[in-house]
Parts: structure tokens; C-alpha cells; sequence
């Protein structure tokens, strides 16, 4: 029974182990089970563990706080280094904004000038150009290339630049075009890469062009106004020299030389503007003088039945000078004077019958004979085309018709070259 209780491993007795300790006449023993031994000898080994590490750790602890130390610094500095970094970005990026901005300023600014400067120049341009197209006639429209300049837009969608707007400039180029002219502006399609700065430059360059398309047109009309103005008064002056007639050769452009000295865009409008005004004064000068000569047709539509020089006369049938025209025209018929006057006779005078004499200065007079009836009196001053009476057959007469002559210093002058010249300069007067 005592066998059957003990403890067996594999079918072999397992013995505690028994520690004795004998001191003189005493002895001890004491039985150490498996457990307890394992238990003492992790506490040694823990012990032992435990104080290696602590040895290790004062051994090394220098080491280690400075390598955390370093450590640290190295983090402290990365960061410190990131930091600045971004700062140095940031500083960038709005140093770069702010020279935009002035950049944009700048442009506006210019932009803005410009535009006052055109918008004054309509101004002046205005009772010019009312005036020229008048006197002158309005030129030819532009050609094929100008018609089919494109229309373009511009849009800046993420480029603020400042509170700035460029409006429309008033470039009315016609007396009657009352429309204003708008800038163009540029429509292009925005690349990936483009910044704001980009699009925006983009734009005050096409505003620019524009601009500048603008100046160009006002001076090449003005160029076309006076070049006009000068041919219609070299046409009018070469029509009244070539029938002999008095005008005022001082006129046009000049032939005089001298040094080239170069302009700035302002002083070439001013200087264009100068040219124009000149043409248009001597152009005026040149009407002036021709609407004072006796060039209408005192009987429009009517023919004419006995012509200005010797001819059979018409009661006695010898030779003799007609001192003038005389056209077919019933009685009754408004006769019309032919330039601006002052009348010096109306009445009866020989053989005129009743006649009107109407002086134009520079010694030019105008005289309407036979007439049936006077509308006029001595000293009444007549424009052109004003109705002096009605035609008629009194005096010495053979039947109804108007008898017109012209007169210089009390010379009679065929009619027939004033009339001839009055066609060519109809359309410039």
C-alpha cells in the first residue's frame, strides 16, 4: 500500500531533494520540492537580470540621454529647417503678388491713360470729323483686311487684378455714329500651365493692341479726310484756272523741307489734326470763293436758243454781238439769280426791258433781261437761287425767254465757261 502511493514519473519514483545541514551535535534536513527550487531560481535569476541591467543603465546613461538629446536637436532642426522653407515660400509667393499687383497697376494705369487720351481726341475729333464729311464727303469704307479683323474677346477668370476697369473708348470715326467704340478684348483658350499673372498679362497686352488699333484708325481717317479735302480743293482750283477765272493759288500742302525730327504719338495726332483743319480751311476758302462766282445755271433744264458772241441779229439781221445767253423758257417762269449779291438796277433799261442787274464782287455782275415781272428792288441782298422775277419778252424782244449775262469790271464774259465750270465743281460745293 505504502509502494502504491508514491508518486511515479514513466514509471519511476521521483525524489524530493532532502538538504541537510549538521552543526555540531545538531542536524537538520529539510525536503525542497520542485517548485520552490524553481521559484528561488527565477528570483536569483530575475535578481541577477535586474542588476545587470541596472549597471548597464548607469554605465551608459550619459551615452544614451545624449543620443536622445541629439536626437531630438536633429528633429528640432528638420522641423526648424521645414519651417523656414515654407516661410521663404510664403515670402515668395506674396513677393510675387505684390509685383504683379503693381505690375497690374501699372498696365491699368497706362491703360487708363490712354484711354483719357483717346477720349479727349473724340472729343476734338468730333466737330472735325462732322465738319470734314460735310465739306469733303465721307471716304471710302474701309477694305477687305479691315472688315475681316476678327472680333475678339477677353476673359480673365481667376486673374483678379485690381479694381480696375478699362471702359469703352468713344472712337466714333463718322459725324453720325453716335455708337461708342469698344476695346477689343482677346479670347484665347487658357492653358494648364498658365497662372493667373499669365492670362491677366495676356489680357492687357490684347487691351493694348487694341488700343493702339484704335489710334491708328483715327489717323489714318484723319490722313484720308485731308488728302481728300486737298484733291476737292485742287479740283475746284484747277476747274476755275482753267476757264480763267480769279482764285487763291496759296493754298495746300507745303513743299518746304528740313530736318526730320521724330514724334511721339501725341504730337502726330496734334500734327495730323493741324493738317486736317489747314485742308479744311483752304478748302473752305476755295468754296468760298466759288460760291461767290456766278457758276449756277440761270435756267436749268432749258435749252438754249441763241448763244454769247457775233450773231445775225434777230430784227434786222445783220451782224452783231450778243452780249450774253438766252434760254427758251415760257412766260411767266421764275428767273433765278445764279450767285450771292447785292442788286444795283431793276427796272426797265432800254433794250432789256425790264432787267435786274445783281452785283457779286471782285467785279463780277450778273444781268437777267426781258423779263415780265421784278420781285427785287435796288439794294436787296440775294443768295443764290433766290427768284428775282419772271421771264418774259419785254424790251427788244422777239418772243418769251430769258436773256443772262455775266460781267467783269463791265466786261461782258461768255457765260458758257462759268456754267462749264459750275458742272465740275457742283459736286464739291
Amino acid at each position: 500500500m505504502n509502494v502504491a502511493s508514491q508518486s511515479t514519473v514513466f514509471g519511476r519514483r521521483n525524489e524530493p531533494h532532502t538538504v541537510i545541514i549538521a552543526r555540531g551535535n545538531e542536524i537538520r534536513h529539510f525536503t525542497i520540492r520542485p517548485w520552490l527550487a524553481a521559484f528561488c531560481g527565477s528570483a536569483l535569476a530575475a535578481m541577477a537580470i535586474g542588476y545587470l541591467l541596472a549597471t548597464s543603465y548607469l554605465v551608459l546613461r550619459d551615452d544614451l540621454i545624449g543620443a536622445t538629446t541629439a536626437r531630438q536637436a536633429r528633429m528640432q532642426q528638420a522641423y526648424e529647417d521645414r519651417i523656414s522653407a515654407l516661410r521663404a515660400q510664403v515670402d515668395r509667393i506674396t513677393s510675387r503678388q505684390l509685383l504683379d499687383q503693381q505690375l497690374m497697376e501699372t498696365k491699368v494705369g497706362e491703360l487708363l491713360e490712354r484711354q483719357t487720351q483717346l477720349s479727349l481726341r473724340h472729343g476734338r475729333l468730333g466737330p472735325l470729323l462732322e465738319r470734314a464729311e460735310s465739306d469733303v464727303g465721307t471716304p471710302p469704307a474701309a477694305g477687305p483686311a479691315a472688315s475681316a479683323m476678327p472680333d475678339k474677346r477677353a476673359e480673365v477668370t481667376d486673374a483678379q487684378p485690381p479694381a480696375y476697369a478699362v471702359a469703352s473708348v468713344g472712337a466714333n470715326f463718322g459725324a453720325g455714329d453716335t455708337r461708342p467704340f469698344s476695346l477689343w478684348s482677346t479670347r484665347s483658350d487658357p492653358l494648364p500651365s498658365d497662372t493667373a499673372a499669365d492670362r491677366a498679362d495676356r489680357l492687357f497686352v490684347s487691351i493694348n493692341a487694341a488700343l493702339k488699333a484704335i489710334e491708328s484708325q483715327q489717323l489714318t481717317r484723319i490722313a484720308t479726310l485731308a488728302d481728300n479735302a486737298y484733291k476737292n480743293a485742287d479740283a475746284i482750283s484747277q476747274a476755275l484756272e482753267a476757264a480763267g477765272l480769279p482764285v487763291d493759288g496759296d493754298f495746300g500742302k507745303s513743299d518746304a523741307g528740313g530736318p526730320l525730327i521724330p514724334l511721339d504719338s501725341s504730337m502726330t495726332f496734334d500734327s495730323k489734326v493741324r493738317e486736317l483743319d489747314e485742308a479744311l480751311d483752304a478748302l473752305d476758302r476755295l468754296k468760298t470763293e466759288a460760291r461767290r462766282l456766278p457758276l449756277a445755271n440761270p435756267a436749268p433744264g432749258r435749252s438754249v436758243t441763241s448763244p454769247f458772241g457775233v450773231r445775225p441779229d434777230p430784227l434786222l439781221g445783220t451782224a452783231a454781238l450778243h452780249s450774253g445767253m438766252d434760254f427758251r423758257a415760257p412766260t411767266g417762269m421764275p428767273a433765278k439769280v445764279t450767285a450771292p449779291g447785292v442788286v444795283v438796277k431793276a427796272g426797265w433799261n432800254g433794250g432789256y426791258g425790264r432787267m435786274v442787274e445783281v452785283d457779286h464782287g471782285n467785279g463780277f455782275a450778273t444781268r437777267y433781261g426781258h423779263l415780265s415781272k421784278i420781285d427785287v428792288t435796288v439794294g436787296k441782298r440775294l443768295n443764290a437761287g433766290d427768284v428775282i422775277g419772271k421771264t418774259g419778252s419785254s424790251g427788244r424782244s422777239t418772243g418769251p425767254h430769258l436773256h443772262y449775262e455775266i460781267r467783269h469790271h463791265g466786261e461782258a464774259i461768255d457765260p458758257l465757261r462759268f456754267l462749264r465750270v459750275g458742272k465740275k465743281v457742283a459736286r464739291y460745293l
